[in-house]
Formats: structure tokens, sequence, C-alpha cells
């Protein structure tokens, strides 16, 4: 008996590909010149598909594979994924929670930093050469100030629990109350925002959550607010953000995810208050490794005939 197919839709972190690839019967999506073609000569043949949160795969390349039965994601945002057409057919999807929470949620507290210390405008500042002529222009404050986060799941729970050692006081919002949790909870994310001085997003992507982060909540967020998105970059009306930052409604923000990204508007990299970054907030090797590991162990248990290690909906 051969080994097990796997559809592999773009490129993953080295060693997990280079394991799959030494263990399973592997086609690369990406570098097929016919994609379509490839998914018909795999129809009879193909259980299961490998991909990644940016990259996910549609209902019509799924229809192209009828023998589906597993869609291991490398991630934990699975809004790529047709998750409804996925449990409408019974295909298991699996993504990669917990192992990256921790990195995450110190990229949103670096992103906060950065944009409320100013700290890439202070790197400027020196290497420009600016300092001798007289010092930078101070800074707001992080201290004592009041934290908006939209989605306190593992990785909101993680920031809330980093931000309290900045004495801050901490607010949540999502679909549901969670009595157990000590936040301040806000059924209403404009609400939230015209309380807090400080809006985090870390809730998952999809049409469910797009433009949660609207117009108005980043106006009551105010002049004086600072936006961190290390969620999805759907769940902002970017236009807005845009807008409300170059006119001063809004005083800054860390951004690690965008809407359209890799393509970053203009208009966003122009603004000093904004710092940017390319959608990194797991991109460390320890985290890398261990998503990785969490993505192979997912299919090999599949092959086993065991139950998959994760399973989305957790």
């Amino acid at each position: 008996m051969g080994k097990p197919v796997v559809l592999i839709m773009a490129p993953l972190f080295a060693p997990a590909l280079h394991e799959l690839e030494s263990t399973f019967d592997c086609h690369r999506l990406w570098e097929a010149a016919d994609k379509p073609a490839l998914l018909r000569s795999l129809a009879d043949h193909c259980r299961i598909v490998v991909t990644n949160g940016g990259r996910g795969i549609k209902a019509d390349e799924i229809r192209l594979l009828p023998q589906l039965a597993l869609v291991s994601c490398f991630g934990v945002g699975v809004d790529a994924v047709d998750t409804d057409y996925c449990r409408q057919h019974g295909i298991i999807v699996t993504n990669t929670p917990d192992v990256l929470t921790d990195d995450v949620a110190d990229m949103a507290l670096a992103l906060l930093l950065g944009a409320i210390r100013q700290i890439p405008a202070g790197d400027r500042f020196v290497r420009e050469g600016r300092w001798p002529s007289g010092p930078m222009p101070l800074t707001r404050s992080l201290q004592r100030r009041k934290v908006g986060i939209v989605g306190l799941g593992r990785i909101g729970l993680a920031i809330a629990q980093r931000c309290a050692a900045f004495n801050t006081e901490i607010a949540y919002s999502g679909p549901r109350e969670k009595p157990a949790q000590p936040y301040r909870y806000f059924a209403d994310v404009v609400a939230m925002a015209d309380w807090a001085d400080v809006l985090i997003a870390a809730c998952p992507g999809g049409e469910a959550t797009r433009h949660i982060v609207s117009r108005a909540a980043i106006e009551a967020l105010g002049p004086d607010g600072v936006f961190v998105n290390i969620a999805r970059g759907s769940v902002v009306d970017q236009a807005a953000l845009i807008d409300c930052l170059a006119s001063g409604k809004l005083g800054g923000a860390g951004l690690d995810v965008f809407d359209g990204e890799p393509r970053v508007p203009q208009a966003l990299i122009d603004l000093p208050q904004v710092v940017l970054h390319p959608h990194q907030g797991s991109g460390t090797v320890p985290t890398r490794i261990a998503m990785g590991r969490l993505t192979v162990d997912n299919v090999i248990a599949f092959t086993q005939g065991k139950p998959v290690l994760t399973r989305y909906p957790g």
C-alpha cells in the first residue's frame, strides 16, 4: 500500500514541509502550472490537505476533492478555510492553538508600547542625528490607561494578563460574557471604545467579525487613543482607520495585519504615528517549530486512525 496522498496548498515552515514530504506522497499546489488539473488528478486519492491560515482552502477547491476528510491548518486562524462547507460534509479541520499564544500576545504589547511610546520615531530621531539639536517630544504613557480587548479567547486573555502588569484597567467585548473572568464586559465594541484609551483586536477573522472595529468605534476611541491589531486585517474598517489617523481623530496604531496584505496602503506607510509589522505575531523560531509539529502530528494521527490533537472549533 502506498503512502497517503497529501495536497499542500501553500509554502510552509521548512522543517514541517520537509517532514510531510518525507513521510507522505505530497503534491505542491502552489507550484502547479494548472492547479485545477492537479486537483482533478487527485480526486480519487487525496483525503488530506495541509494549508496555512492565509491561504486556506475554498469550497470550489474542496469540491474537486470528493475524498477529502482532513484539512490541517498551520496557524490558529482558519477564516480562509471554508469551515461551513467542511462541517456540512464531515471534513475535519485542525489548527494550531495554544502554541502561538504567548508570542502573539507579546507582539500585541510590543506594538502597543511601540505606538504609545513612539519607539520607531525615537529610533529615527537618533539615527537621523536630530538628538544633538534638542530632545525628542514627550510621548504618552501606558500606565493606568483603560485597555479594551476585542475577543477574550486564548490570545486575548494572554494580552489582558500582560496589560495588567502596566497597572491598566481592562475590559473586553465578545459574543458572550465570560463570568469567570474578572474584567469588565461590553457587549458593544463602540461602547467599549468610548470607555477605552487603547483598543486591541484579538478576535477571529471571517465574515462574522468583518469591520467589527468600525469607523464609529475608531472615532469613539478618540484623538488620544491607540488601536492595536494582531487579529486579521478584515476586523477593522481600514479605510476609516487611515482617515481617522490622518485627520487626528485617532492618536496612533500598531498593526501586524492588514486588509489585502502583503500589500499595505501607502497612506498607512506615510503615517508617522503608526507602527507597522509584516504579520509576524507568531514569527519566532520556537513557535513556528511547535506549529509545524502540531500540524504534522494532526496528519499523522489521522492517517493512523487516531483522534486528531486539535480540532476546529475546539
